[in-house]
C-alpha cells in the first residue's frame, strides 16, 4: 500500500491552484471557496499531501487546524477519483495522525459525510456526548 505514492508534510510540495480547484469545484464541503480563502487556510494550517512517485503529480491533500498541543481538526481531506482505492487515503491519514501523535495532540475531530469506514479504522467514532458540542456558522 502506498509504495507508488509519497507522503509529504512540506507546504512547499502543495500545488495550491490544484488544491483550490479540487476543493472549490469537487468537494461538497468547500464548493465555491475563493482562492484567497484557500491560500489563507493553507498558510495558517498544518498541510499534508500525497504525490504519485512516477509522475510527481499531487493526488491527495489534507490540512489540520490545531494548537499543536491539545486539539486538532482534520479537514479538507481530498483524494483524486482516479487514485481512490489505491491506498492514498490511508497513506494520507496515517501520515497526518503520525504527525499529530508526535506532537502529543490529545483530541482530533473531523466531519465527514461519506468516509466513516476509513476514519473508523483509525479510532474515530461518533462523539460520545454530541449534546455537549455546539457549532456556529455555515457548513
Amino acid at each position: 500500500m502506498g509504495s507508488d505514492y509519497r507522503f509529504s508534510t512540506a507546504t512547499s510540495d502543495i500545488d495550491r491552484a490544484l488544491v483550490h480547484r479540487w476543493l472549490s469545484e469537487d468537494a461538497y464541503w468547500a464548493r465555491g471557496r475563493p482562492r484567497h480563502v484557500q491560500d489563507t487556510a493553507i498558510d495558517t494550517s498544518r498541510n499534508y499531501s500525497v504525490h504519485d512517485v512516477g509522475s510527481g503529480r499531487q493526488v491527495g491533500y489534507a490540512r489540520v487546524v490545531t494548537d499543536t498541543v491539545t486539539f486538532a481538526w482534520l479537514c479538507d481531506v481530498f483524494v483524486v477519483p482516479e487514485a481512490r482505492g489505491a491506498g492514498v487515503g490511508k497513506l494520507l491519514v496515517d501520515g497526518v495522525l503520525a504527525d499529530l501523535d508526535a506532537l502529543g495532540v490529545r483530541r482530533t475531530l473531523l466531519a465527514t459525510a461519506d468516509a466513516h469506514g476509513l476514519y473508523a479504522q483509525y479510532g474515530f467514532e461518533p462523539l460520545s456526548e454530541p449534546g455537549r458540542w455546539m457549532g456556529r456558522g455555515t457548513v
